[in-house]
């Protein structure tokens, strides 16, 4: 999906729903140390299609987490509470339904508190190995392990700090290949600046859970620190790193990630002006965010908000920097939002989360809705 098709969706849930523009701040100064004179998408000039199709291909589930897609354009929900594995396959009926089958039921989890079933990734071999990574909590740690879809997790990761609450639990392949996970803090503050501690970090692995050699600190997993509760990792076109970060009170964040930086959490929040620390391309307060699952579709970050209860989508430079304002749309129509991905036919899937400890349940949560900008993708019914 280009940036002009996700500007389109996003034109067009505003339309839909009533939603309204919010500034993150100024955009980063460019080389010259003065602000770019940007404009935001609906003063580009551009016309987009303002018209949005949207339905559910899945409810009644019990807190879904992690998504990803697999080679034939199926995807693998994860269930944080039930430790459920569920196939969601695009249809092959007139009828237009997507087959929700239930693939397994990892009993190894413990889902009390904010634990349970986390991320899930597809191995960027998929066709050959069939195998997925998974992130999940049990009554001692976090852990990351690969199964085959059916057969027995193979824990590659443990250890992991686990909390009642900020367990992270994100996991991603990158464009290098290797996959990345983002841990939080397990309510333990001072762990995200210990780096000899798996908290409140972003970790970078080989597919046997080891550390690559041009890891920024030599054979650790820690590939970034300083962060509170992470559970979004994304790329953009130029392989840039993003990832979301809860906040505690003040600032919820999206940083660009790079080899060995500190993001600052507990001694920072938000934007700092103390250099030991890296600011976040991005901040909002965190009622009006709390962000969890984030995926760029081109120039465009899309990510699911949880307190907020809405989409944003922020449109960045080649360079990483924010072109205009963020934009936000579904801000209370469906509720708490987990996960958000582009689907390989182009529409957008996104996760309900209603039914956590912190949600409202409403008729058929929760729900996996696929959303569709007009005439950005075919196939929708």
């Amino acid at each position: 999906m280009t940036s002009r098709g996700i500007r389109a969706l996003a034109a067009g849930l505003v339309v839909l729903f009533g939603a309204t523009a919010c500034s993150f701040g100024d955009p980063p100064p460019d080389e010259t140390g003065e602000p770019p004179e940007l404009a935001s998408p609906s003063e580009s000039g551009e016309k987009p299609d303002a018209s949005v199709m949207s339905e559910v291909i899945a409810d009644k589930l019990e807190v879904p987490w992690g998504m990803t897609f697999l080679p034939d354009k199926s995807a693998l929900i994860t269930e944080r509470d039930s430790g459920r594995i569920l196939s969601i396959k695009p249809p092959e009926k007139k009828d237009g339904k997507h087959a929700v089958d239930e693939v397994q039921t990892l009993d190894q989890i413990d889902a009390s508190g904010q634990g349970g079933l986390l991320g899930i990734a597809a191995s960027p071999d998929y066709k050959k190995d069939e195998t997925v990574f998974v992130y999940y909590s049990t009554a001692k740690d976090n852990r990351i392990a690969k199964l085959k879809p059916g057969g027995e997790p193979d824990p590659i990761v443990t250890g992991i700090p686990r909390g009642d609450k900020y367990n992270g639990g994100q996991l991603a392949f990158g464009p290098d290949g290797y996959l990345y996970a983002s841990t939080g803090d397990a309510d333990k503050p001072k762990s995200a600046q210990d780096k000899d501690s798996l908290a409140g970090k972003i970790l970078r692995m080989n597919a046997k859970g080891k550390a690559p050699k041009d890891n920024p600190f030599g054979s650790s997993l820690v590939y970034a620190y300083g962060f509170h509760n992470s559970e979004g990792l994304t790329w953009n076109s130029g392989e840039q790193l993003f990832a979301t970060d809860m906040g505690d009170n003040k600032a919820d964040e999206i940083n660009k990630i790079k080899a060995g930086d500190n993001y600052g959490w507990p001694k920072a929040e938000g934007k700092t002006s103390d250099d030991s620390y890296v600011s976040p391309v991005a901040t909002w307060k965190p009622a009006e965010a709390t962000c969890s699952g984030a995926s760029f579709a081109d120039k465009v970050l899309l990510t699911a908000c949880l307190r907020g209860q809405r989409l944003w989508t922020v449109e960045f430079t080649e360079k990483g920097t924010v072109v205009g304002k963020p934009t936000e749309s579904l801000s209370g129509e469906l509720g708490r939002l987990r996960a958000v991905a582009p689907a390989p036919d182009g529409s957008l899937w996104i996760s309900t989360s209603n039914r956590d400890d912190e949600g409202e349940p409403r008729d058929g949560d929760d729900k996996i809705v696929r959303i569709i900008a007009g005439g950005s993708a075919e196939g929708m019914t």
